[in-house]
């Protein structure tokens, strides 16, 4: 499953790309349309807080037939509600948390291994998220993986797409 950002499908080209080097690597990737539930088509950043627990509960109710095991992969936004749903959902056997940050409420969950992705210079949700990630999971007993990028802001650029694709696609092949 693909979560994507606060900018929704407003930017659909990059998830569809996204979806499709994952679904090259031999997955089935879903995209679903979870800003539907609040008839958004973008996040507003003053309603986040507010409407993140819809958002998840939209997921949530999406069923994924016959699947007893999948990632999660998600962008900002949607890295946070990937952790959020995991903690919930034991089918959940990985996560790739591309630039998301630490959503509330986590603090004794068991997640899944994880793969961090996030840069160093982002002014959107700031590096210290990535850290904070790592460390909720590592002591609660899980297995984290991280990749900070030099000087990457948020959303990373074209330049650092190849290798952050690569890691997703390893860490998919390892843990599913």
């Amino acid at each position: 499953m693909l979560l994507y950002g606060s900018d929704g499908l407003t930017n659909s080209g990059r998830y569809e790309f996204a979806a499709n080097l994952i679904a090259a690597a031999g997955y089935n990737v879903w995209l679903p349309r979870y800003f539907e539930a609040t008839g958004d088509r973008r996040a507003r950043y003053g309603e986040i807080k507010s409407k993140f627990p819809i958002w998840l509960e939209a997921i949530e109710g999406i069923k994924i037939e016959r699947q007893d095991r999948f990632a999660v992969v998600g962008f900002s936004l949607g890295g946070a509600l990937a952790l959020a749903l995991a903690a919930r959902d034991s089918r959940i056997k990985a996560i790739v948390d591309f630039f998301g940050f630490l959503p509330p409420g986590l603090e004794r969950a068991s997640l899944p291994p994880t793969l961090v992705l996030h840069g160093d210079a982002d002014r959107v949700v700031p590096v210290s998220n990535a850290g904070a990630i790592a460390r909720l999971i590592t002591s609660n007993g899980g297995h984290v993986e991280s990749h900070m990028y030099p000087g990457e802001g948020h959303g990373l650029s074209i330049s650092t797409w190849p290798d952050a694709i690569e890691r997703t696609q390893a860490f998919l092949r390892q843990h599913l």
